[in-house]
């Protein structure tokens, strides 16, 4: 996918992060370390095997790391890799238009 528009960074990096679930999936993983688990808990609307493709994806694109410990019962975490921390400033910028875009639709809205 991220073939077809390279000409576009925009796009692609939307490609990568754009998504129903994924950009709520990075705003938890920014914060620190989750099990898969805990991400089922924080977003519990996601079903599981479309938790497991978003984290997948995620993980192809090298902006989550999924660490497996050998131990009885299995335990796995997930992580923002270094590039995936370059992420950060973008999602609060993000979170702080969205907290404002619905400010305003909201008193739009009441205003109606």
């Amino acid at each position: 996918m991220i073939d077809r528009i390279s000409n576009c960074p925009t796009e692609a990096a939307l490609a990568i992060v754009g998504g129903k679930w994924k950009g709520i999936i990075l705003h938890h993983l920014s914060h620190d370390t989750k099990r898969f688990n805990e991400l089922r808990r924080l977003i519990p609307e996601v079903t599981q095997r479309m938790m497991t493709k978003q984290l997948r994806e995620l993980e192809a694109h090298q902006i989550i790391h999924r660490e497996i410990y050998r131990q009885i019962p299995p335990k796995v975490e997930y992580s923002l890799t270094d590039f995936g921390l370059t992420l950060t400033p973008i999602l609060k910028a993000l979170e702080a238009w969205g907290t404002e875009y619905i400010d305003k639709i909201s008193a739009l809205r009441q205003a109606s």
